[in-house]
């Protein structure tokens, strides 16, 4: 008999920006979503059969963990303007979006981020041609992670595992942090995108 010892609520994250590393533990169709390298908010509103909206959770100030801290290039005790959010199809929770951006990143133009209201950041990240996207990250977070406990709070029997991905986006040199986890009732099967 196996048992498996849940892991620490902070127990760290394996983000892997290799596709081989994960390729074959990933849902088939998951693994499409995972790769995208385009906007996801695009993406949703050409699958989803009926109304698109975004849900905001939480926005506000907030300590960034110490990985997110070390992605963003943050000193532990640093500050990070903190967005949650659900991205729902028909009011069915598809995507739970995890953006962290520094102080330093708010001046000028990205001044605008924390005024998104209910607006998606992928559109406005996307429609910016002054605005890069790091390489994608990919990880499998595991029920007792602090990361799944976010995805699913308020929700209703969360799986054992889920997916996700996150990457770093530059405002003019200036980072931040946006990592996307695909809630089961996404639907995964290859042939639901139609690309442009």
């Amino acid at each position: 008999m196996h048992t498996h010892l849940a892991p620490s609520r902070n127990a760290p994250l394996r983000w892997r920006s290799h596709p081989r590393l994960f390729r074959r533990d990933a849902p088939a169709g998951l693994v499409d979503w995972l790769l995208d390298s385009g906007s996801l908010t695009r993406r949703l509103r050409q699958v989803c059969p009926g109304q698109f909206r975004v849900r905001v959770l939480w926005q506000g100030w907030n300590r960034p963990s110490f990985d997110e801290a070390r992605v963003l290039g943050l000193r532990l005790e640093a500050w990070a303007w903190t967005r949650e959010v659900q991205l729902l199809c028909n009011d069915q929770p598809w995507v739970f979006a995890r953006t962290l951006i520094p102080a330093r990143t708010l001046n000028g133009r990205g001044r605008r981020l924390t005024q998104l209201g209910t607006r998606p950041l992928g559109e406005v990240l996307f429609a910016d041609p002054g605005i890069r996207r790091g390489p994608v990250a990919i990880a499998r977070i595991i029920s007792g992670q602090r990361l799944h406990q976010r995805a699913f709070a308020g929700l209703a029997e969360p799986p054992d595992a889920i997916w996700g991905r996150r990457s770093v986006f530059w405002i003019a040199d200036r980072p931040l942090l946006v990592c996307e986890i695909f809630l089961p009732a996404l639907p995964v099967a290859p042939v639901c995108y139609r690309p442009d």
